[in-house]
């Protein structure tokens, strides 16, 4: 099953290793490190076409990690993820 996060981009729901709400997290100076780190290595891909309301963590075949910005709320992608229907 896949998971929509904007921009016409879906990952598969078993590569997601968490989302989060951007506004609630970015208050802890160890995600805005984070975040800050995944830039610089390349692994934040933005697919808001508006502010970003949630970030998704996801797993590559490689090992390594991919971040996507999204303008979703990360309550949306609860919603979608749990959702039957998505993309089946």
């Amino acid at each position: 099953m896949y998971l929509h996060l904007g921009k016409n981009v879906v990952v598969q729901k078993s590569d997601v290793i968490a989302v989060f709400d951007l506004d609630n997290s970015s208050y802890s100076h160890i995600t805005r490190a984070y975040l800050t780190e995944a830039e610089k290595r390349g692994e934040v891909i933005n697919v808001a076409e508006d502010l970003p309301k949630s970030f998704v963590v996801c797993k590559r075949e490689d090992g390594g990690q991919v971040l996507y910005l999204s303008q979703l709320a990360s309550t949306t992608l609860l919603k979608r993820a749990e959702s039957v229907s998505s993309f089946e």
